[in-house]
């Protein structure tokens, strides 16, 4: 049994959701959003390249030490899976391990509302989650391709940098590809998946332009592709795409980009009321007509204003959402305020709830 094992077991107990392993610090665990060191000793810088090099297999050690970085995945029979980020630094070799739980979670049990299902009974476009890291995007992601599996019989092929929920046969088919062991990169991947008669292509992260333009295009020719983007907003997303091309080819982009947009899900966990858990704010485009229309002509300003009035469709902004948790008692009016983007809507909430 390797020496971090039992660390990682005891974080699983705690409801954790990262372990970090760092020099000069014991093992430290994020705990609701925030990190609280474990009672222990001090991890020296030997030490921890022994525990984070007893994981690894020969392959992934040559890895990290020529790129002095690495992603990788690590299992525990009976206890879960864990997504590993190790990497090189000033005081030596640190890692923080992210906790997978052992199923998928629903989408009612993540928090998301009912339109979800409705954004996925499409065949073909793009679907984007987006959020900061740590937002829950890859856990959504994992529920929207377990919802296909379970409802469609299609061929779901996925490309993740590591693989995280490992997805069981169920209605549909699904051929799970991981960066580094089974492709090189995203694109090559991509390039591949379109000879490969998938009906739905989850991405892990649409990180480059290659991979961006890549993905468009599979959305565009019939598929349903699924990605994440590190965006806070829909309007942001937008504009990350766009500007990720070249200015002479932008217009172009910017025209398969509103035919092929269904939605942009935009996730921010925040500590629940009696901190022993994060409640998930979401913010939701939805992809219409009018929607397309201000992407193809360059009115990316005005897309907050059109989710206002798309309540409707089941458009809805991260303040309301925010707003929906705090009258539900699900989240203090402090976290509300900080978490908020027009912070004057809590900001007389927040001080009624300190006085």
């Amino acid at each position: 049994m390797a020496e971090l094992d039992k660390v990682l077991k005891a974080a699983v107990g705690a409801n954790a959701s990262d372990v970090h392993v760092a020099p000069g610090e014991p093992f430290v665990l994020r705990q609701f959003g925030r990190l609280r060191k474990v009672q222990g000793p001090t991890l020296t810088r030997e030490k921890c390249s022994q525990i984070i090099f007893e994981l690894l297999e020969n392959d992934q050690k040559k890895a990290l030490v020529n790129n002095l970085q690495l992603d990788f995945a690590y299992e525990l029979p009976d206890v879960g899976r864990f997504r590993g980020s190790a990497m090189m630094h000033q005081g030596g070799l640190s890692a923080s391990f992210r906790i997978i739980p052992p199923k998928v979670p629903d989408f009612e049990r993540l928090g998301l509302p009912e339109i979800v299902k409705k954004i996925m009974d499409n065949h073909q476009g793009l679907i984007l989650v987006t959020g900061a890291t740590g937002q829950g995007k890859s856990t959504t992601l994992a529920a929207m391709v377990d919802y296909a599996n379970t409802n469609r019989a299609h061929h779901i092929l996925t490309i993740e940098d590591p693989i995280e929920f490992v997805h069981p046969l169920k209605k549909g088919s699904v051929n799970q590809r991981q960066l580094g062991r089974d492709t090189l990169s995203y694109a090559n991947a991509l390039r591949g998946a379109l000879r490969e008669d998938p009906d739905i292509i989850m991405v892990g992260e649409l990180r480059d332009l290659e991979t961006i333009a890549l993905a468009i295009s599979a959305a565009e020719t019939g598929h349903l592709v699924l990605g994440t983007l590190a965006t806070s907003s829909a309007p942001k997303t937008v504009d990350r795409i766009i500007d990720s091309f070249p200015a002479a080819e932008q217009g172009q982009i910017r025209a398969m980009l509103a035919e092929s947009i269904k939605a942009v899900i935009t996730q921010r966990l925040i500590p629940n009321t009696e901190r022993k858990g994060m409640a998930l704010a979401v913010e939701i485009m939805i992809g219409t007509l009018p929607m397309a229309n201000l992407i193809r002509d360059g009115k990316v300003f005005q897309i907050p204003s059109m989710m206002q009035m798309g309540k409707s469709v089941g458009m809805q902004l991260m303040d309301e959402s925010i707003m929906t948790l705090l009258k539900d008692g699900k989240i203090t009016a402090k976290e509300a305020y900080i978490n908020a983007n027009n912070k004057s809507l809590f900001k007389s909430l927040a001080e009624k709830e300190s006085n």
